[in-house]
């Protein structure tokens, strides 16, 4: 939310930390728009649903993302990632990283980090007016995302993304859990005072109910009924739940660069050019 592709003070630092960390490694960075400016716009406005058919279709033309892959995703990057691997099969995964990704759902619209971000405040502005209206949820990203511990009916009805990633509609998308179920290693990061997505938890597939009590993953129907494939990959010691202290996207370098090594090194594959695929988000 509120970053490009391709910014070298944000997402260009992390390819090139990526490249030095991992050489010759080749990496790939989601691109939603045709310039810098409707690219960070994307993140804010447009149909979630229309931009993962569009990347699955893009990524499929470029050759060096043919066999097997590993997905990094920063903030709603990582949880716009986890649904292109539910709903691209042409895409091979090994392993998914999210960084603070809204992954159980958010219920509040996040916080702008300044009064002059015309984007994120219009985006705002445009959520005041019901997220669950009819242009709303349709064109802001963040409603896309939105549940409401209050009104799940709702959320169920109305809301075009969420209920069908996460199976909250009762059955079980059996492509989306074998996809995920697939996956050689999941890494849900949290950010210890995060300060963005709401519940914090939501990183780790958790939420609140409507009395705001948290409601951990393993208490979910998600998970006891394996909806999505994590229970698998938890049993199998393939879903790792890792926290970094500090507030949202507050990553770090060093932190960084640990996750990469230990992760997505090229040394826990016998392929030697493990590739790494980024998306847009905010990383700081």
């Amino acid at each position: 939310m509120g970053d490009t592709c391709c910014d070298n003070s944000t997402m260009g630092s992390v390819i090139a930390m990526v490249q030095e960390e991992l050489p010759g490694v080749y990496v790939h960075s989601i691109k939603l728009g045709s310039s810098v400016s409707s690219d960070r716009n994307a993140g804010f406005l447009g149909n979630l649903n229309t931009q993962i058919d569009k990347v699955c279709e893009d990524l499929s033309d470029i050759k060096e993302l043919q066999g097997d892959i590993n997905m990094m995703g920063f903030s709603q990057g990582g949880l716009f990632l986890r649904a292109l691997i539910q709903r691209c099969p042409s895409l091979k995964t090994n392993t998914l990283v999210t960084f603070g990704s809204p992954h159980g759902g958010i219920s509040r619209i996040p916080e702008c980090n300044s009064d002059g971000d015309f984007m994120c405040n219009w985006m705002r502005q445009l959520a005041s007016r019901g997220v669950y209206s009819w242009y709303v949820r349709d064109h802001v990203v963040q409603a896309q995302y939105f549940k409401d511990p209050e009104r799940i009916d709702q959320y169920l009805k109305y809301n075009i993304f969420l209920p069908d990633i996460n199976s909250d509609l009762g059955e079980t998308n059996e492509d989306y859990r074998n996809r995920i179920s697939a996956l050689e290693k999941m890494v849900l990061v949290r950010f210890s005072n995060d300060n963005l997505i709401s519940p914090a938890s939501s990183s780790w597939f958790g939420f609140v109910d409507a009395d705001g009590n948290d409601v951990p993953l393993h208490n979910t129907t998600l998970y006891s009924e394996d909806r999505l494939g994590l229970r698998e990959l938890d049993a199998s010691q393939r879903l790792d739940f890792v926290t970094l202290d500090g507030k949202h996207m507050n990553i770090g370098e060093t932190a960084l660069r640990s996750i990469v090594s230990k992760y997505l090194s090229p040394e826990q594959k016998a392929d030697s050019r493990q590739k790494v695929m980024l998306v847009q988000g905010k990383y700081q």
